[in-house]
């Protein structure tokens, strides 16, 4: 790389991570603590491209952006930042940021957007017409720093402004109809209806032209898209081709990954071609357990007032049992439990039986998607791998892919055959066809726990 890239965080270890990366990268930096001193030195003419923290002891590195585009339309800033809600990226995106990444980043990962936004200054991002709603609405329940929900976020900010079809899939309870509200609460067309209808509003010949009348030009949401018998899908393509005098953006959710779907023949084809303008895929929560207590912290503190007057915190152990708990009502059911505990909790740090009892009274949970159970695990792990790549959009995931996805697939294949076998290592490493040697090995390696038991098969 070749420029010069002026840094802003109030930690000195990143700003000294970052200096050093970028100095033996070829750059040279100029770092600060200072959101002062960074004005003043893109005031100066100083530097090619910024990289900033959002929360700095003296203001807020999203509120100098538009000043920074002023003095130096071409300079390229990407922002960090450790405020992981989609708020960020949205307002990022509407500030003009060439990039956003949440804290903790992947430093390969950022040294890869710099190097991009070196090579291509100037290619800021367009600005929104208008006013965005933000200051009336500064928080929505879409809350993680997870990569994937991340990655979520970019994604949304990307395509909120413009008139893109979107389709939105993940299980029940994982917030899809939020991400659709977020969509056209922060795009142009916040001031216009926000209509959510299913196949029952369409089943009758006029359906659709009522529809329309009602959304006047807003936006459209479609719910559970493949539920929909194939004639009323028929209904909504001639509904989408001829949309009359105003024409509203179209979005559509679906438990179920719609390109299998349309494989499947639930979903016609024309109608999937219409829709996919773009495909957000929200994340199940046990897929982001590192989420859970970000979340759990955000519901008490929402029943605080409500249902509860004192503040509430998880302790460690109840935290512990809500990672290890499978989730499948996802978001959804966690904000219960979570308003339950407000309600029921004998303290402000609620403890670990507590935690153990509220998931005791949960309802037993409808069965997850059988969709998988008639693939080969080439199949499931191709669509995996596929969901991934498209999560990060243009850009490319980070380095050494090859070795964290078989570190996913090995380690849980340990662990299942240790169990099936009663912890003997021995049988394991002859159902597995390894030497004992390597097994012990990559136990250590992979940090896995053996215990003796009773058999699973």
């Amino acid at each position: 790389m070749d420029g010069t890239v002026l840094v802003a965080d109030d930690d000195r270890t990143i700003r000294t991570v970052l200096t050093q990366a970028l100095t033996r990268a070829g750059c040279k930096v100029h770092a600060t603590s200072s959101l002062t001193t960074l004005m003043r030195w893109v005031g100066e003419g100083k530097g090619d491209v910024v990289i900033t923290d959002v929360a700095m002891p003296d203001g807020n590195g999203l509120e100098m952006l538009p000043k920074i585009s002023q003095d130096r339309p071409d300079m390229p800033v990407i922002v960090i930042s450790a405020q992981n809600t989609i708020m960020t990226a949205i307002k990022a995106a509407e500030a003009e940021a060439f990039d956003y990444l949440p804290k903790p980043f992947d430093l390969p990962d950022l040294m890869k957007r710099t190097a991009r936004a070196l090579d291509r200054k100037g290619a800021t991002r367009a600005a929104p017409s208008g006013k965005t709603g933000t200051e009336e609405r500064d928080d929505l329940p879409l809350v993680g720093r997870t990569p994937v929900m991340q990655a979520l976020y970019r994604l949304v900010a990307r395509v909120m402004n413009t008139d893109l079809p979107v389709l939105i899939w993940g299980e029940s309870g994982t917030g899809k109809s939020l991400i659709g509200r977020a969509i056209h609460d922060f795009s142009d067309r916040r001031s216009l209806p926000f209509v959510t209808v299913t196949g029952a509003d369409l089943q009758e010949l006029e359906g659709p032209a009522r529809v329309l009348a009602r959304v006047r030009g807003g936006t459209l949401l479609i719910d559970e898209i493949a539920d929909i018998d194939h004639e009323i899908q028929a209904r909504i393509a001639r509904m989408m081709d001829a949309p009359g005098e105003y024409t509203p953006r179209f979005l559509a959710t679906s438990q179920s990954d719609l390109a299998a779907a349309m494989k499947a023949g639930t979903l016609r084809r024309d109608l999937y071609y219409r829709l996919s303008g773009a495909t957000l895929h929200v994340a199940a929560l046990r897929d982001r357990v590192e989420d859970i207590d970000l979340l759990a912290a955000h519901f008490l503190e929402k029943a605080e007032g409500s249902v509860s007057t004192l503040p509430r915190h998880l302790s460690e152990g109840a935290s512990k049992v809500f990672a290890n708990y499978p989730w499948p009502g996802n978001v959804r059911q966690l904000e219960h439990a979570m308003r339950q505990l407000a309600l029921t909790s004998r303290a402000a740090e609620i403890s670990q039986a507590e935690a153990e009892q509220v998931l005791g009274a949960q309802p037993s949970p409808e069965p997850l998607s059988t969709q998988a159970n008639t693939e080969r695990l080439g199949q499931s792990v191709e669509r995996h791998l596929r969901r991934y790549f498209d999560q990060h959009g243009a850009m490319l995931p980070p380095p050494g892919l090859y070795a964290r996805i078989l570190r996913e697939v090995e380690a849980p294949l340990i662990e299942i055959a240790l169990a099936a076998t009663s912890g003997n290592q021995a049988k394991c490493a002859d159902l597995l066809g390894i030497n004992r040697n390597t097994l012990r090995k990559k136990i250590t390696d992979l940090d896995i726990e053996v215990t003796r038991g009773r058999k699973m098969m």
